[in-house]
């Protein structure tokens, strides 16, 4: 279930990507802990990691997809080993992640292009090593993009950019720069366009970088940079919705990137623990530190079953089947936080440790705050989230059963998803099957029950028109809700992989828990009514105690000890 580099062989995958998935893992192994460590203390820019993944041809053969591979088969966009490199370089931090995860970005609104010069600009670029950014964000605007102040006037048949983008990952040394901006004196949805800018043009000015951090998240500007029809990307409601769809194919490896992190937390932390003896006991005697192993152990677990199982959904979109919609926010919101937790759990048991220069944990503790918000905020995908809710809790409708996605295919969708509308019409399966299928075991009965409890609250207590203003209280509606389908495709996932029941269990305790909490704040809310008060009151539960069960899951943690320490 948990990543081993030691022991990693994803024999599911075809060999190219075999080979480039373990070239990465040997790279940072050979590179070692201490030179790691020395690095990121020093916010040393990644430029080795850059130039080793330009001469394996990473990122171009990962990628590229199928219709601009020039007929290579190794390749194509293909999320599931997008995934698995991901989690890989999450393993090994951030800051090894990121600029593969803004290039990611940056090819988005090409590849959504049909711009052929463009794309096999964007493809060539990659063959030679380099990498991309998305220079949507400003400085004044965030992602606000209904505001742009990049502006392109008229110049002949093209037009000249002037204006500053902010908060670009990337942006000092791509040769594939996917910019946002407006077109001047032109109104409403006609004046957003996307361009094709080269960081090595004269007329783009890197200003600086703005984060103390070996990533380079770049402030540049651009002074009467050249666009010709060649260079442009997309025009109209078109750049709008590329803007979004990007998104919607980039930020989905945020939960990967964080299940990497935390599983590498957990390694260092149980085996730094489970050899440490405090006042003549080792320190996992204490029951209090078992416990928050344990958890943090159901909720990684938890978080690797969710996003697995969401690799498939977005494999098997179609224009009629858009159910990624909603996993794809909640992976960016829950995923990410759920890893803000594991990496809390593991460091409060290692205390002083994890505050050590040498340490993976210090790393990560200090950066992983970073991923819930490199996408709006967890309130913003909340509201996201929102849109969803009826249709999926009242509303199901028949799919074919969606099967696990590891193949070698390439994932051509995602690039022609269509215009950013109509989420309120996405239709989902019955979300009670999978509920149902697993009802013996008893966590995920009680569960079921809170589950019970929000149809309850929003068939006879549902906000009025004035709580549906509240951004507070919807955001607070949502996280129940969130709750519910997070738990559907880990039950999903567990079905397919055959995990121990007692795994699943434990899982599903901490859901209860997690559940009542959130149901507390529900309560809470100013705005809340006495009528929804008593629902949410009524669906708290106490998950069911199990002796038997914890020491299993336990035994399973104790066994990651020494499973895995990186080579120094």
């Amino acid at each position: 279930m948990l990543l081993n580099p030691h022991e990693y062989d994803p024999a599911h995958f075809d060999a190219e990507t075999r080979r480039l998935l373990r070239a990465t893992i040997d790279w940072f192994e050979q590179r070692g802990k201490a030179k790691l460590a020395e690095d990121y203390h020093a916010r040393t820019f990644y430029a080795d990691f850059i130039e080793f993944a330009g001469k394996e041809g990473l990122f171009s053969t990962f990628l590229t997809p199928a219709a601009n591979a020039d007929g290579n088969p190794d390749k194509r966009w293909d999320t599931s080993r997008v995934a698995a490199l991901s989690e890989i370089l999450g393993f090994y931090g951030l800051n090894y992640w990121y600029p593969w995860q803004v290039t990611i970005l940056g090819l988005g609104p090409v590849w959504q292009s049909g711009n052929d010069v463009a794309r096999k600009r964007a493809a060539d670029a990659l063959d030679a090593g380099g990498v991309g950014a998305f220079g949507l964000s400003e400085k004044d605007h965030g992602a606000d993009i209904y505001s742009s102040d990049l502006v392109l006037t008229k110049d002949g048949d093209g037009y000249r950019a002037t204006g500053s983008k902010y908060y670009i990952g990337n942006g000092n040394v791509a040769r594939t720069v996917a910019v946002f901006g407006r077109i001047d004196g032109a109104e409403g949805p006609d004046q957003y366009v996307f361009f094709y800018a080269d960081s090595e043009h004269p007329n783009y000015h890197v200003v600086k970088n703005v984060v103390p951090s070996q990533m380079y998240v770049a402030e540049f500007r651009l002074e009467d940079y050249p666009v010709h029809a060649e260079d442009i990307l997309h025009v109209g409601a078109e750049a709008f919705s590329a803007a979004l769809n990007t998104v919607n194919i980039g930020k989905f490896n945020l939960c990967f990137g964080g299940i990497g992190m935390a599983t590498h937390s957990l390694y260092e932390a149980i085996t730094h623990a489970h050899n440490r003896v405090l006042y003549g006991n080792p320190v996992t005697d204490f029951p209090h530190v078992r416990r928050e192993f344990v958890e943090a152990y159901a909720r990684l677990t938890a978080m690797k079953l969710f996003s697995d199982r969401a690799v498939d959904y977005f494999r098997s979109a179609n224009a009629e089947d858009r159910r990624y919609l909603l996993y794809n926010p909640i992976t960016k919101m829950k995923v990410t936080t759920e890893a803000q937790k594991v990496i809390g759990l593991v460091a409060d048991v290692v205390a002083a440790k994890g505050f050590e220069a040498d340490t993976y944990l210090a790393m990560a503790k200090n950066d992983i705050d970073g991923l819930p918000k490199l996408e709006g905020t967890v309130a913003v995908n909340l509201a996201l989230i929102a849109k969803f809710m009826p249709a999926y809790l009242f509303a199901p409708q028949e799919y074919a059963p969606v099967p696990t996605r590891t193949d070698a295919a390439d994932d051509e969708f995602l690039f022609r998803q269509g215009p950013a509308r109509g989420l309120s019409k996405v239709r989902f399966h019955d979300w009670k099957a999978a509920y149902a299928q697993a009802s013996h075991i008893p966590n995920v009965a009680l569960f079921t029950e809170q589950a019970g409890g929000l149809l309850e609250l929003l068939t006879k207590a549902a906000p009025d028109e004035a709580q549906q203003a509240d951004l507070d209280f919807g955001l607070a509606l949502t996280e129940l809700f969130t709750l519910v389908v997070y738990g559907q495709l880990i039950l999903e996932q567990a079905g397919i992989t055959g995990l121990d029941s007692h795994v699943v269990d434990q899982i599903f305790a901490v859901l209860v828990q997690d559940f009542s909490v959130a149901a507390v704040d529900l309560n809470g809310k100013s705005s809340s009514t006495e009528a929804q008060q008593a629902i949410a009151l009524a669906a708290l539960r106490k998950p069911v105690v199990d002796a038997e069960r914890f020491d299993g899951v336990w035994a399973r943690v104790r066994d990651l000890s020494g499973a895995y320490a990186m080579h120094p």
